[in-house]
């Protein structure tokens, strides 16, 4: 079982996607995605496995959550930076988790 100190670890976000670009590189499809998370965290880069239900241009504008104190990793030389979160459809393919209204960039999750 986890315990509240190890929820309180991650450091989850929100954060609107500034630039989403099509990512061929990769082994499984993806989009490289800039998240805007505010003044005190500012742009990351992250990869996501969203073709399935979105491409680039819905991106554009939309907020996201994201665990931004993990460490990064390197994936098709591509450096993601946060994890970007999302939640299996019936099918496995990932749906985006975000706030139901729009909220100031860079609000941690509790």
């Amino acid at each position: 079982m986890a315990t509240i100190e190890d929820f309180e670890r991650l450091d989850i976000r929100v954060g609107t996607v500034r630039d989403a670009r099509p990512f061929a590189e990769a082994r499984k499809p993806a989009i490289k995605l800039w998240i805007d998370f505010g003044g005190e965290i500012g742009v990351k880069q992250s990869s996501a496995q969203l073709t399935v239900h979105y491409d680039v241009g819905r991106l554009m504008g939309r907020q996201v959550l994201a665990v931004v104190n993990l460490p990064p990793r390197r994936i098709a030389g591509f450096m993601s930076e946060v994890l970007t979160l999302g939640v299996p459809d019936e099918h496995g393919n990932v749906v985006l988790l975000r706030a139901d209204l729009p909220v100031p960039n860079g609000g941690r999750m509790f």
